[in-house]
């Protein structure tokens, strides 16, 4: 009896994903809007902008068993040139760099944690920071179908890292989800997020 099976997405794999989803949410984002609140209380769009800016590039450093670091956040937003391209770039050198070979195996960061489970932090971000952006600026979010694998996975993530992630401060109290939620809304309840959140 043949036993083999045929392996999952890659962490890479599913940040390309993320990545094609984000993209066009952050090209978007009028300049008018970066003052607005977001559903992350602590960040208005370009706070939040910046702090995505930042996963993707110091997740790259993560990748290749670097250091990273998150002490302060630049303002890439103020860099110059155009953040929204600089950003898409960025964000596809991440999906190079978590494809690299043993990117995703052993351990990775300052408290030597699996490098999958890194990887898998990454696309949580891109892919409920996607939804923050872009229901900041009024509009709707939701994964195609062929995210459905990314929101799987995500939820399984975030049962795992929930506890502790809590206590860091990374995202809030689960929160009630709607009756016949979607498996994203789920996802976003369990970040402590409203799945019905709106700027008015």
């Amino acid at each position: 009896m043949d036993t083999s099976r045929t392996p999952g997405p890659t962490v890479s794999d599913l940040l390309a994903l993320a990545v094609e989803r984000v993209a066009p949410v952050v090209r978007a984002l009028p300049d008018d809007c970066l003052g607005d609140p977001t559903p992350c209380a602590d960040y208005d769009v370009r706070a939040l902008v910046n702090h995505l800016f930042q996963v993707v590039v110091q997740f790259q450093e993560l990748a290749a068993k670097r250091d990273s670091d998150f002490s302060t956040t630049p303002d890439y937003v103020a860099e110059g040139g155009d953040w929204r391209e600089r950003f898409v770039a960025e964000a596809e050198k991440l999906v190079r760099a978590w494809g690299e070979p043993g990117a995703d195996q052993g351990a990775t960061g300052a408290m030597d944690m699996p490098a999958e489970m890194v990887g898998h932090m990454a696309l949580l971000d891109l892919t409920v920071h996607a939804w923050d952006l872009a229901r900041a600026t009024g509009e709707e979010f939701q994964p195609d179908a062929g995210s459905a694998v990314v929101v799987a996975r995500l939820r399984e993530t975030v049962d795992g890292l929930g506890p502790t992630a809590r206590k860091m401060g990374v995202f809030g109290e689960p929160v009630t989800a709607p009756e016949k939620a979607s498996d994203f809304e789920l996802l976003l309840a369990q970040t402590g997020r409203d799945p019905h959140w709106s700027r008015s």
